[in-house]
């Protein structure tokens, strides 16, 4: 067989035939025993009617024998009793009828014919009887009517007896062998049971062998195939034996493993190529990066240079512009000059030092002296040395000390030139700018007890994008006065150099910028300045 439809079809066909059989074996079965059952309880039921006759003859003798005796009695029990036995002997006489028309036994129909002559026998015994009471009946001679009705009832005795033991005997017998047949029945269905289990078993047993067990067989070698094509195993190939439904299946199997192997091949090849390509990209990178950190190295040095180179000649020119403010003796006043003079180079002086600061952040040339201090005392000396700037440009510098103090450990000449670093941009930055507040908080964040430094103007503030002003050399979209704006972005760094961080947004009235630091505290200050802890210590 080359399909394997035709295979299934033959199973389940073979397994039709199976139920059919097994369904026409169970109903024949069923058949014959309600046959048997039914025999049974007909001979059943005739022996009940000649066990109700046997009590209608007596009844009807002893009516005879009461009507001989009482002639001036009622005569309607005579009648009775007639009446009786002759309606039971006419249904004795239609149920055998029924069964030999039920029946297609000859055996069954001779015994019917059995049968009748005794019911006749019966019949006669019962006519005679009532013939010889009507006779007895007109004699008058009582004694003589005594010994007629014995003699009559002997007669009547002698000529139902014999057929009314027949027939009881012909029903007894009747059920006695349909219970043997029921019993034959079931001994064989048993058997019959047992060897249409057998052959089924067999012809089920065949069948696997046959058709169920190679298609398993089959289909689990190609599930293992599968299963190492996805371990990886390309190369895996299965035999096509048969042309069926599972050697279509398998040939195409054996295509699809043969694709896949040409396409690892080709991925393979695509992969070394990708990983030769990649590594001649990655040296190229190496090299620019190389090329770039050249570059980035001699921009550091240009800056450290410059800042140098520009830090000499101006100190001079200050130095200068001292000595010639302080001579008595000249004969024209420059005093006025020499002040431009000294102010602008001083404030070119101060970019030169944030250039000089920014190349050492860069070449990581700048060391912190990181010590305990009091914020306050910082912010007070960055207050100081900014208030006579404040004060040329009509600006209200405000220190607010808050609460209390607090320690910081951080190193206290830089942490004062980033607090005057971000009130010059303030007061170089913020166009109608009246008044400027440096104050000092506290606050607990996650990380733990800080020190909230903040600067607050009421100028324009910063506008959008206020993180791009942390990047070095951006600059606001509206600056007031020139600058290299780096003061941001130096200031960001040493504060994250003290483990803190810096912030930007605006006033508390929404006007205005502000430029928070948050510099962490000694744990020691924190605790002493906590309300609760100062209620400890003064118990």
């Amino acid at each position: 067989m080359r399909s394997l439809k035709v295979r299934f079809a033959l199973l389940l066909g073979a397994t039709a035939l199976l139920v059919v059989l097994a369904a026409a074996g169970v109903m024949a079965s069923i058949g014959a025993a309600e046959r048997t059952i039914d025999r049974t309880l007909a001979a059943q039921g005739r022996l009940e009617l000649l066990a109700e006759l046997s009590g209608r003859m007596t009844q009807f003798g002893f009516a005879a024998v009461e009507t001989v005796r009482s002639p001036d009695s009622q005569p309607e029990a005579m009648t009775i009793a007639r009446t009786n036995v002759d309606r039971v002997l006419a249904s004795v006489d239609e149920a055998l009828a029924r069964s030999v028309q039920a029946s297609t036994d000859p055996l069954d129909r001779s015994q019917y014919a059995a049968r009748t002559r005794p019911l006749a026998q019966l019949r006669a015994a019962r006519v005679i009887l009532d013939r010889q009471v009507s006779q007895i009946e007109r004699q008058t001679d009582p004694d003589k009517r005594q010994d007629a009705i014995k003699g009559a009832l002997n007669g009547f005795g002698a000529m139902t007896g014999q057929p009314l033991s027949f027939l009881i005997e012909v029903e007894r017998r009747s059920m006695v062998l349909g219970s043997e047949q029921a019993r034959e029945l079931s001994q064989r269905l048993r058997v019959v049971s047992v060897l249409a289990a057998l052959a089924a078993l067999g012809i089920v047993f065949v069948l696997y062998r046959s058709i169920t067990r190679p298609t398993l067989a089959r289909i689990e070698a190609v599930r293992q195939a599968a299963g190492a094509v996805g371990r990886g195993e390309l190369d895996t190939r299965l035999s096509v034996a048969t042309r069926d439904e599972l050697g279509l299946l398998v040939a195409n199997f054996n295509r699809m493993a043969a694709k896949l192997s040409r396409r690892e091949t080709r991925v393979a090849a695509d992969r070394a190529a990708l990983e030769d390509t990649v590594e001649s990209r990655t040296a190229d990178l190496r090299a620019a990066n190389a090329r770039l950190e050249s570059v980035d190295r001699s921009r550091r040095r240009f800056f450290a240079d410059v800042s140098h180179e520009l830090r000499t000649p101006l100190t001079v020119i200050l130095g200068e512009c001292d000595l010639a403010l302080r001579a008595g003796d000249r004969p024209v006043d420059h005093g006025p000059a020499f002040s431009t003079i000294r102010k602008r180079a001083q404030r070119l002086k101060l970019r030169v030092e944030d250039l000089l600061r920014v190349a050492r952040s860069e070449s990581g040339e700048i060391e912190l002296d990181r010590r305990a201090l009091s914020a306050a005392t910082v912010l007070a000396e960055a207050v100081d040395n900014s208030a006579s700037e404040a004060a040329r440009r009509r600006v209200e510098l405000v220190l607010d000390p808050g609460d209390r103090d607090v320690e910081i450990l951080a190193d206290r000449e830089w942490m004062r030139q980033v607090v005057e670093s971000l009130v010059d941009n303030a007061l170089r930055h913020a166009a109608g700018l009246s008044r400027v507040t440096v104050a000092l908080g506290t606050a607990g964040t996650r990380r733990g007890p800080v020190a909230s430094i903040s600067i607050t103007d009421d100028g324009p503030g910063f506008g959008e994008a206020e993180s791009a002003l942390f990047e070095r050399f951006r600059r606001g979209a509206r600056p007031a006065e020139t600058g290299f704006g780096i003061g941001l972005a130096l200031a960001r760094w040493l504060v994250e150099q003290h483990d803190g961080t810096i912030r930007l947004g605006s006033g508390p009235d929404g006007r205005g910028a502000r430029v928070t630091l948050d510099i962490p505290v000694l744990d020691l200050a924190w605790d002493l300045g906590r309300p609760d802890k100062q209620k400890d210590n003064a118990a």
